[in-house]
């Protein structure tokens, strides 16, 4: 039991790191568009609806991505023990 429950962490920190290694590539990617284009935008209406938008776009993703590492971490007893066992079952039949 012990050996599951380390499988089991492993693969939730794994999964954290996935996710958050992903936000990060996105804050920069907006924030770097967004630097390289703001000097090509003419009118200050439309640089603050890019902006609103661009903020959207980053607090909706990280709100997002951090209620799915909440839950993750709740139920991570059942979202990992089920991978788990598939992959075991999958190693013994030789698929993988």
């Amino acid at each position: 039991m012990a050996d599951l429950n380390q499988r089991i962490e492993a693969m939730y920190r794994s999964d954290c790191r996935g996710a958050w290694a992903l936000i990060a590539i996105l804050w920069i990617v907006i924030l770097f568009v967004l630097f390289m284009t703001w000097p090509y935008i003419p009118d200050n209406t439309i640089r603050i609806v890019v902006l609103i938008g661009a903020a959207a776009i980053l607090i909706f993703n990280t709100a997002a991505i951090a209620a799915m590492v909440k839950h993750y971490a709740e139920d991570k007893e059942f979202i990992y023990g089920l991978d788990i066992k598939h992959l075991d079952a999958m190693r013994k039949q030789g698929r993988l």
